[in-house]
């Protein structure tokens, strides 16, 4: 059976790399995408210095970047004179995903309204590269050609998506994540190992993203417990960075399946945060997966062992250790709650590249 892989972004990884960013930004004028925080506030100036000033900065991203919040983004970056030629995105996945909003907006979030909404075309003569510099080890959206988009008013998500939205650059420095708190490092972790399963039980699976998902996956599961009691340790952040890397450039070519899908109306009903709510479903989303395709019984097998029910307890119990609730109801949702989410999540855009049986909500 023939397989095809493709990933444009050059990638630049190293502790200390967030010197290269002014080099990468060429002279060009910049927009920076950025969080209102003391932190990257001081990044930025120091980016500033060293590349001249940006033309615009967005420095109000929140987390889970919605319809409410991006029109007024997009309009401040339409508004800088002179405009920019290139955005640098510096934070985690949100900051990312709004970075390449604006970056197909034209200055205009309408735009982008359209094309989720309508499926009107984008301009794509007007989408600007980015340069995503990552400040978490988890969201991979620095490889992909994707952003997640959230209408919270009416109760959607959405994925832009267009293949000028590969970043130009993927500028990964680990010593960006040290500043990263316990339950962030938690869940963005938590995020890259869902990404790397979820890569692997997937119709688009091929051996390049399988062979990435399965070294994700197993440094996941060495390295996150060790990082989230020792959070200053550099070593541990640089392998959770290169395993979240390697996830992404996994499903970067296959994109998520069912526990992703699970995930969207758990964030929109309780705000869970999205490396949990895609996460703690996995041991039976992988049961589920288990006899559905050989080759990917035994990428799982590399990554769990030969007995693959046993792998699923041994993810469960490696889920709780780290306080995250493997049962449903601990996410609000009853036994027949659960039965239509799975129902819905299969019939889903991610659910259908599930290898997996589809009749679970009869489970």
């Amino acid at each position: 059976m023939g397989w095809s892989y493709h990933n444009p972004v050059r990638v630049e990884f190293a502790v200390g790399a967030f010197a290269r960013v002014a080099a990468a930004i060429a002279g060009r004028p910049w927009a920076l995408v950025t969080y209102p925080m003391d932190l990257f506030r001081e990044l930025g100036a120091r980016l500033g210095r060293d590349a001249g000033p940006p033309v615009a900065t967005i420095d109000d991203v929140a987390a889970n970047p919605d319809f409410a919040d991006l029109g007024a983004a997009c309009r401040r970056f339409g508004a800088a004179r002179p405009a920019a030629g290139v955005i640098v995105a510096l934070g985690g996945g949100s900051v990312i995903d709004a970075a390449k909003v604006v970056a197909a907006s034209g200055g205009d979030f309408d735009r982008v309204r359209a094309h989720l909404l309508d499926g009107a075309a984008l301009d794509e003569r007007r989408i600007l590269p980015v340069l995503a510099v990552p400040t978490t080890a988890g969201t991979g959206s620095e490889v992909t050609s994707w952003a997640t988009v959230w209408d919270t008013a009416g109760g959607r998500k959405h994925s832009l998506a267009h293949p000028r939205l590969y970043p130009e650059a993927a500028i990964v420095d680990p010593a960006l994540t040290l500043a990263a708190p316990r339950g962030l490092t938690l869940a963005t972790g938590l995020d890259a190992l869902s990404h790397a399963l979820e890569s692997l039980w997937n119709r688009n699976a091929n051996p390049v993203s399988a062979e990435l998902a399965v070294a994700a996956a197993r440094e996941v599961l060495a390295v996150l417990p060790r990082l989230l009691q020792r959070p200053d340790d550099i070593a541990l952040r640089t392998r959770q960075a290169q395993a979240a890397l390697f996830a992404g450039l996994a499903f970067s070519n296959t994109k998520t399946a069912l526990a992703h899908n699970i995930s969207y109306d758990i964030t929109l009903a309780r705000g869970t945060p999205h490396g949990i709510a895609c996460s703690f479903c996995l041991p039976q989303v992988m049961r589920w997966a288990i006899g559905g395709d050989a080759a990917c019984d035994a990428r799982l097998a590399a990554i769990f062992g030969a007995d693959l029910a046993a792998g699923a307890d041994r993810l469960d119990a490696f889920l709780r250790d780290l306080g995250v609730a493997t049962d449903p109801a601990a996410h609000g949702l009853d036994a027949a709650a659960w039965s239509r989410l799975i129902a819905k999540a299969s019939a889903g855009e991610r659910g259908r590249n599930f290898i997996g049986r589809h009749d679970l909500a009869a489970d």
